[in-house]
């Protein structure tokens, strides 16, 4: 490898660390809004459906109706989170007129993309990771069914669900010319779909 290929590669990689850390950095600043909501949020899905709600349903597909609940109310905050992350930093930047610095330094598209997915997919894990704490209070005291399966298989399904929704948060701050068009895709197609994709009953 020649001294400028080399050269090239560390710039890079410099960029690309840089937005992972400021992402990080955002997401830990303003932890009010990125982590506690969505710890709230499942408490009162627990409360609500699985507590008062679930009684009434009983046991689905064999487990009690909170343990049935609980692994997608965590995909949900995943998805929503991934989403929501990239779709406001990368507008915010837009909004802000700062992304014209990121476009003129010598870092290609796809490293600044991969940035952003990163800093998404740091979201989405650390939520899921709050939630599935949120979760567990409440399954484990209650159900004695409670076993955890390939682990492999349920981190790797949190880590391809959190860069898919990442891109889309991406692809819809790209394309996004106000604050309104960054709202329309979460209100429109994602809130509806988690609804109806089988978290809360069996399809």
């Amino acid at each position: 490898m020649s001294t400028q290929q080399m050269s090239l590669s560390s710039v890079r990689a410099t960029g690309f660390r840089t937005i992972v850390i400021r992402e990080f950095s955002r997401i830990m600043r303003i932890w009010g809004q990125t982590l506690v909501p969505s710890a709230v949020t499942t408490t009162l899905y627990f409360v609500i459906f699985g507590s008062l709600v679930g009684r009434r349903i009983g046991a689905m597909g064999g487990f009690d109706y909170m343990a049935y609940i609980a692994p997608g109310l965590i995909m949900m905050a995943v998805i929503t989170n991934s989403y929501g992350n990239v779709v406001s930093s990368f507008f915010g930047a837009k909004f802000g007129k700062h992304i014209e610095e990121l476009l003129v330094s010598p870092l290609p598209n796809w490293v600044i993309i991969c940035g952003y997915v990163c800093g998404g997919l740091l979201r989405g894990l650390m939520v899921g990771l709050v939630v599935t704490t949120v979760a567990l209070i409440f399954t484990w005291l209650h159900s004695h069914q409670l076993q955890v399966h390939h682990v492999f298989i349920i981190v790797a399904a949190a880590v391809l669900t959190s860069i898919v929704f990442s891109l889309g948060g991406m692809i819809n701050a790209v394309f996004a010319k106000n604050f309104d068009h960054v709202n329309w895709i979460p209100t429109f197609v994602l809130t509806p779909l988690t609804y109806f994709g089988g978290g809360f009953y069996s399809i």
